[in-house]
């Protein structure tokens, strides 16, 4: 029975973070401090390969795995193995991951052969300094190595780039040049208000995408395009180099009337709203024996509450519409 929301969208992509641990301590994401979860309430990997397959079994083709970072969670490669098996079958039409890139030279040729297609880089700056701050922990040079493993494996790589202003509103050229230079998409993100950053002014970062545009169309031409990867990036096209660049804007332009996606955390929340804070349990009826048709019912009770939106908003000069959980949790 396919998945369908109160507002009549299908639910085909879950997004499912594994693990809410990181090896980055981004400021716009994780307090420095951060406390992670006992790892005895994470759920199993053959819990997650449960799960998901319940979900693949009820409509979902698309299946993305998130952090954190998930490449850092112990045997993760063995997960993604198992869900190849829905791709070979024709169940599932794409895995694929989002990753800080710190991993990925030690593992994307093996995520090919799970058949990975492509992956999603979080990469802010091009400078190496200015990537230490932001990420408190980490080193450019090991998420650059990352990408030259990822593309000679043979995945497309695509750069998610947090627009921050008084950050890297210096380098969206060179960002622009750098992705057309190695055949790689890019896609800009407004910075969402998730989680208490402590001292980071997270109104004070928020860099509309629609001041971007503006700014790049200054020097470029620019075509929209209908392009749809099944995620919420509207795209276009940069005529003088032929690259694709899409747009992330749950501020200045919300994507929630085609939503067709829902969350699962570590520990088996599920979140039919990144921009909201109801939240079902699915690891009860996970757990409470061995047939599905607990967790089934409890995934149709989760969709059935799905809201019609978030409420992000820094007009007022405020974060309004703020979660408690941190980008982390959830997996962006």
């Amino acid at each position: 029975m396919t998945l369908i929301d109160p507002f009549q969208r299908a639910i085909t992509y879950l997004r499912l973070s594994v693990t809410d641990r990181c090896d980055f301590r981004c400021v716009y994401c994780m307090s420095e401090n951060m406390t992670f979860l006992p790892k005895r309430d994470l759920l199993t990997l053959e819990e997650l390969d449960r799960l998901c397959s319940a979900f693949v079994g009820l409509g979902v083709r698309k299946l993305r795995i998130t952090g954190g970072e998930p490449l850092v969670r112990r045997d993760i490669m063995s997960f993604f193995q198992a869900m190849a098996r829905h791709l070979d079958s024709g169940h599932l039409d794409e895995l694929t991951l989002t990753t800080n890139g710190s991993q990925l030279h030690r593992f994307a040729d093996d995520l090919y052969a799970a058949g990975v297609r492509r992956v999603n880089v979080s990469l802010d700056t091009l400078d190496a300094d200015k990537f230490a701050r932001i990420t408190r922990w980490g080193k450019l040079e090991n998420v650059l190595r990352g990408l030259d493993a990822a593309q000679r494996a043979g995945l497309a790589v695509k750069l998610n780039v947090v627009a921050l202003k008084g950050f890297n509103e210096d380098e969206i050229e060179t960002l622009l040049a750098f992705c057309a230079d190695r055949d790689m998409d890019l896609t800009f993100i407004e910075v969402m208000p998730m989680g208490d950053m402590g001292e980071t002014d997270r109104v004070g970062q928020y860099w509309a995408l629609s001041d971007l545009r503006r700014q790049m169309a200054q020097t470029m031409t620019l075509t929209d395009l209908p392009d749809r990867t099944g995620g919420p990036a509207r795209y276009f096209r940069i005529e003088e180099t032929g690259q694709r660049v899409g747009f992330i804007t749950p501020l200045t332009h919300n994507f929630c009337e085609s939503c067709n996606r829902v969350r699962i955390t570590c520990t088996g929340e599920i979140y039919t709203c990144l921009g909201q804070e109801g939240k079902s349990d699915l690891r009860a009826p996970l757990r409470s024996g061995p047939t599905d048709g607990p967790l089934i019912e409890a995934i149709h009770k989760a969709i059935g509450q799905k809201p019609k939106g978030h409420d992000f908003d820094y007009s007022r000069g405020q974060e309004g519409g703020k979660m408690s959980r941190h980008m982390s949790h959830t997996g962006g």
